[in-house]
């Protein structure tokens, strides 16, 4: 964790918002990362985001169900669910999302507008061409040799 905190205090330097976050399997840190929105013009580029990049690349593979994640605050909906993607095996924070909201990071608009139907979101959804669309997961479903996740 005291890492993931040294990550965040940097991030700052570096132009980051102040988050920082590592991946551990088995005692070694095998992915490092800082925030890197404004500085990269990424709006993806969160700490936990970048980690488990890194972590991915380093271990060759897209699953870290042997690996925990230490962050220096409670994960946004959108690092949650590539938290759940990942399968990580556990998560440690330092702030949480309250602490965030009080420097600015507020999410509550995201977690509120995730448990909405699509059509009554802030931002339009709306559904477009999904016969044409089913097409590409016919094939997934009838495809043999595809490696799930």
């Amino acid at each position: 964790m005291r890492e993931a905190i040294r990550l965040a205090e940097a991030s700052l330097r570096n132009r980051g918002g102040p988050f920082g976050c590592v991946v551990v399997r088995r005692g070694r840190v095998v992915g490092r990362g800082q925030n890197s929105v404004t500085a990269d013009n990424d709006p993806t580029a969160h700490a936990e985001m970048v980690a488990i990049r890194a972590a991915c690349q380093a271990l060759g593979t897209f699953q870290l169900n042997d690996c925990e994640l230490y962050t220096s605050c409670e994960p946004c909906p959108m690092c949650l669910g590539a938290i759940y993607w990942a399968r990580l095996g556990r998560v440690f924070f330092g702030n949480d999302r309250k602490d965030a909201a009080a420097i600015g990071f507020d999410d509550d608009l995201i977690y509120g507008q995730i448990a909405l139907p699509p059509e009554s979101r802030a931002i339009p959804m709306v559904p477009l061409l999904r016969a044409e669309a089913q097409g590409a997961f016919r094939a997934w479903r009838d495809k043999p040799e595809k490696t799930e996740y």
